[in-house]
């Protein structure tokens, strides 16, 4: 199998002040384009934190082959 790169980004922010999320937009080495969806999770600090695991547990049930 191949190396892989997890790619991700966190900032913490008072939830009231997001007017929008984007995607980020990644260049391969090929010079084609790839895009990373953006996810909010919204709470408290533990609430944000049980999310935050249970999120990356399904991502990598998403990839079986990984």
């Amino acid at each position: 199998m191949a190396k892989l790169a997890l790619l991700y980004g966190m900032r913490l922010l008072p939830a009231d002040e997001i007017g929008a999320v984007g995607d980020a937009e990644i260049t391969l080495n090929s010079g084609k384009k790839a895009h990373v969806t953006m996810h909010l999770i919204e709470g408290g600090e533990q609430e944000i934190r049980n999310q935050l695991m249970q999120s990356l547990d399904a991502f990598f049930e998403f990839y079986p082959e990984i």
